[in-house]
């Protein structure tokens, strides 16, 4: 079945010269002349078979049934705006590419996400995780983070989080024989880490001064995560990043048997791409995880005060 629409042309002169208050102003918007939107006026008119302006002493007024179709061809209007803005987006316009370590999303960016999603809910967050860095040429990523030892410079990076070491085990494990009383008590017990941070126990236990407690001896777990689950468990004390058991600290999950801190050279740091602009959704991003690690990152200073 044929449609029987106006002449969409006159439609937009039309809707122009109303919403603008007159002819001038729509011929100067749609870039014709003044002439032309009279025409288009006069044919819309000559279709629908009613007068939709009438002349008054400063240009033109709608009439009622000039009002009633305005109403009708700006909903039309506003339609084919915005259906036609969402088709020409980009699919990867709200969307947000992410590699990560595994321990790092799973125990610090995942359970913060929710409040980035609650100020960008349009943004797509999607994750994936690896120990290797980004190859921004060869990926489809916007962001990674990867832990470096030397600070790697450039625009193309930024440090999201320093590294500080400290054994965690199960509340439960604490005054269990034998006891956790002092960090040369932690050769009698199980010692947990993970395969990918080998010198994490060496680097605590010489600070501690207790260098004969052999720090690669114990459990170790292909995924970080899986050795924090294992402390939680009470299955031995785990040598952990104070950012990722911050939270597990503060609801007596894990408790930290000594006071010690230690501070590694190593730190996360968001890279990416270093030739291309970044777009809007990845500067809301990287402002967000800067301000959530300043905030951990405070309040780990405040400790050691």
């Amino acid at each position: 079945m044929r449609r029987k629409l106006p002449p969409l042309n006159a439609v937009r002169a039309f809707e122009a010269a109303a919403r603008n208050g007159g002819f001038t102003r729509a011929a100067e918007e749609l870039r014709v002349s003044q002439g032309a939107i009279s025409r288009h006026i006069l044919c819309l008119e000559q279709w629908l078979q009613v007068k939709l302006f009438t002349r008054v002493h400063r240009g033109v007024e709608l009439t009622p049934q000039g009002t009633a179709f305005f109403n009708v061809a700006r909903s039309a209007m506003d339609l084919l705006e915005t259906g036609s803005a969402h088709l020409r987006r980009s699919p990867d316009e709200d969307r947000l590419r992410l590699k990560l370590p595994p321990t790092f999303a799973m125990r610090w960016l995942v359970p913060r996400l929710v409040r980035f999603h609650a100020q960008h809910p349009n943004i797509d967050v999607q994750i994936t995780t690896s120990h290797t860095n980004a190859d921004f040429d060869r990926e489809d990523v916007d962001i990674g983070i990867c832990s470096w030892a030397a600070p790697p410079t450039g625009a193309a990076y930024r440090r999201v989080l320093n590294e500080t070491l400290l054994p965690v085990c199960a509340p439960s494990l604490v005054n269990r024989v034998p006891r956790l009383r002092s960090p040369a008590d932690l050769e009698n017990h199980v010692l947990l880490c993970s395969l990918n941070r080998p010198s994490d126990w060496p680097t605590w236990v010489a600070a501690a001064g207790v260098e004969h407690i052999d720090g690669n001896s114990g459990l170790k777990f292909e995924n970080a995560a899986l050795a924090y689950q294992a402390a939680i468990d009470g299955l031995g004390v785990m040598i952990a990043q104070w950012a990722f058991v911050e939270d597990d600290l503060a609801i007596g999950r894990l408790v930290a048997p000594f006071d010690l801190r230690v501070a590694t050279k190593r730190a996360y740091f968001l890279a990416t791409h270093p030739y291309r602009e970044k777009p809007e959704r990845l500067r809301y991003f990287e402002d967000w995880i800067l301000s959530e690690a300043a905030i951990v990152e405070s309040r780990l200073a405040g400790r050691a005060a």
